[in-house]
């Protein structure tokens, strides 16, 4: 256990140095800006080593929750453990975050250490970082889209279209699958299953978000479409008076 302790202070201080790092050499962009950059990076690692975890190195967690946790299990969720103490900690000093962010944050550390304590159910956990962090490159990609003055455009309505979908399927079906696997299975412990309730239902709350910035969208759209065929319509009528 103590092996695991210095492991992940010493991922907690790769990430917090790949901070100050991007500070000093975007110094004319914000401290937001930076920290997520650290965030897209840590998203993209993460799905990268959690899909090889469940895709190739195994097991498959629908059918084997509960299991010994494997060396790159390990070494994916102190990856992430570190990153989410220096989020939560940047969030918190910023005030950038709601308490639904402080709570997703809060419930991934403690889930990830107590993972780490047992022993096991390190493919579920690996299971939820994929699903949970599949959508942060496209989120991320949508706040810099803001920043640049490009979210108005065809891209940003695309990484919109693919951010809900990507969130639906992922977070809601396959994750209520995946939570459906685990408290049928008598292998994972209660604490365990406690937490992948709490995480899905997390993710419900963050449905919700998504449907009303869903439902804006599409009234935007529509709004935007109809004002462009009156536009269109009016200097076609004046084009024949002329």
């Amino acid at each position: 256990m103590a092996v695991l302790v210095v492991c992940a202070l010493l991922c907690l201080s790769c990430w917090v140095s790949f901070y100050f790092i991007l500070c000093n050499v975007n110094g004319s962009r914000s401290y937001e800006w930076n920290c997520r950059l650290v965030t897209l990076v840590h998203g993209i690692l993460a799905v990268c080593i959690t899909a090889y975890i469940g895709y190739v190195d195994g097991p498959w967690p629908f059918t084997h929750p509960g299991t010994k946790n494997t060396p790159l299990q390990i070494s994916a969720m102190v990856l992430s453990l570190g990153y989410f103490i220096f989020d939560m900690a940047w969030c918190v000093y910023f005030r950038t975050e709601g308490p639904v962010m402080l709570a997703h944050h809060t419930m991934s550390i403690l889930g990830i250490l107590l993972t780490l304590w047992l022993g096991e159910s390190g493919i579920e956990s690996c299971a939820v970082l994929f699903g949970s962090e599949i959508t942060n490159p496209l989120l991320q990609a949508r706040w810099f889209l803001k920043q640049t003055g490009r979210y108005g455009t065809l891209l940003g309505d695309v990484v919109d279209v693919l951010f809900v979908l990507l969130f639906v399927v992922m977070r809601i079906f396959v994750g209520g699958t995946m939570l459906y696997c685990e408290l049928i299975s008598p292998r994972p412990r209660f604490f365990i299953k406690c937490g992948g309730v709490a995480m899905y239902a997390l993710s419900w709350v963050f449905m919700v978000d998504i449907v009303r910035f869903a439902i804006r969208k599409s009234k935007s759209w529509h709004k935007h479409q109809r004002d462009r065929q009156e536009l269109l319509a009016a200097n076609g009528h004046e084009g024949k008076k002329e």
